[in-house]
């Protein structure tokens, strides 16, 4: 028997903490590390917010739980707030990114499905995706290293490489449903789709009759810059996973969709016990409270600028260590030349937390609201890191 009762899922860093503060955590041992890795894309503003506390403790004195029996004022109101400003008619709240990308993929199949065409259920998604670890999400991510071991993978999805979206209109059939992408790739090494490439998939599903998806679990609620990151495109989708951000660290997702992609959507064909509960509603109107206020978005613009350009720098001055910055607003990566894990472990080191992706890539993704400081004290840790990195490099050369 291993030391732990927990399953051995988890690679777990040899971290504890006990408090955060802000764009900091604190360990039980009381040393602060600069929280660049935000829960993964979910702490969008940062941690202990006075607001989002606020919204939390209120609720929690009030009622935690009734089910879906009953109507939830909160509910209504963050829909609401959801479909005035996004594409959207309707919103299923979920817990999880992977239950918002389940119900996204029930949405479509069901689509067809009233239209009176069941054979139309396949989706065409992309290499290099991650939509959660359901096994119908697995299927849709489709790397065989999340699919090993789990039987048959789910059946249903076709995928394309992302080098080849160009071609994607060859891989649509009479049975295809719907495309599945993500603007912002971020488990995939925070790869962005081309502007142009998601109006081209944009005119191709309205020229064929089938639904656009898009997956913004990572990349939505602020983290580009927009609202949504699809934003910056113009091109609209029909059907919108999220999740993430807009808990700003309590779980919640949600499926947002228009009115006509939702039709089949009827009493009975879907369900949830704890989504959309009253303490996830507090915290995701409270969220919304900050990053929906005049200028928050237009400051996580000018934050990613000041970001930018401080990590372009440290890459042409490290060679050895980086390849290039990718990203959009505060989603950033780091191409790495050594190992992602060693420069991820490297940043640690250097109190600076931050989360390692595919393609060999180091993410930063602070919260929305960090100070031109903490970038600051940041970019002096990766550049600290960088140089002790480089000297290692050269010494095992």
């Amino acid at each position: 028997m291993s030391g732990s009762a927990l399953y051995d899922t988890f690679a777990r860093a040899p971290l504890s903490f006990d408090r955060g503060e802000g764009s900091w955590l604190v360990t039980t041992g009381g040393q602060r590390f600069l929280d660049f890795a935000g829960g993964i894309a979910v702490n969008v503003l940062g941690h202990s917010h006075p607001h989002l506390v606020a919204a939390l403790t209120e609720q929690a004195g009030k009622l935690w739980h009734v089910s879906n029996l009953y109507e939830i004022p909160g509910q209504r109101r963050l829909a609401d707030r959801l479909v005035a400003a996004t594409f959207a008619d309707k919103v299923f709240f979920t817990n999880s990114g992977a239950e918002a990308l389940e119900c996204a993929i029930k949405t479509a199949r069901r689509y067809h499905y009233v239209k009176g065409h069941p054979e139309r259920f396949r989706i065409i998604t992309i290499e290099g995706a991650f939509h959660g670890r359901t096994l119908a999400t697995i299927a849709a991510g489709g790397q065989q290293k999340y699919l090993e071991g789990f039987g048959p993978k789910v059946e249903g999805f076709d995928q394309i490489a992302f080098a080849d979206l160009e071609k994607v209109e060859d891989r649509v059939t009479d049975e295809t449903a719907a495309i599945l992408i993500e603007p912002v790739q971020g488990e995939g090494g925070i790869r962005a789709v081309p502007n142009a490439m998601l109006r081209k998939l944009r005119e191709l599903c309205d020229a064929k009759g089938i639904l656009l998806v898009y997956d913004e679990v990572q990349c939505g609620i602020g983290r580009t810059g927009k609202l949504f990151a699809h934003e910056w495109s113009g091109a609209t989708p029909d059907i919108m996973a999220i999740a993430k951000g807009i808990g700003g660290g309590f779980p919640m997702g949600a499926c947002l969709a228009t009115e006509e992609a939702a039709s089949g959507m009827t009493a009975g064909v879907h369900g949830t016990t704890f989504g959309g509960n009253p303490l996830a509603m507090a915290v995701g109107n409270a969220v919304l409270d900050v990053v929906l206020e005049d200028g928050f978005l237009d400051e996580v613009q000018r934050k990613a600028l000041l970001a930018k350009q401080g990590l372009a720098s440290i890459v042409d001055e490290f060679p050895a260590v980086f390849e290039e910055v990718r990203g959009e607003g505060l989603m950033l990566g780091l191409k790495c030349k050594l190992p992602n894990t060693a420069v991820n472990a490297g940043f640690r080191d250097h109190n600076l937390l931050t989360a390692p992706a595919g393609d060999n890539v180091v993410r930063l993704l602070p919260p929305l609201n960090v100070s031109d400081e903490d970038i600051r004290v940041a970019l002096d840790a990766i550049r600290s890191a960088a140089k002790g990195l480089a000297a290692s490099a050269a010494g095992a050369a």
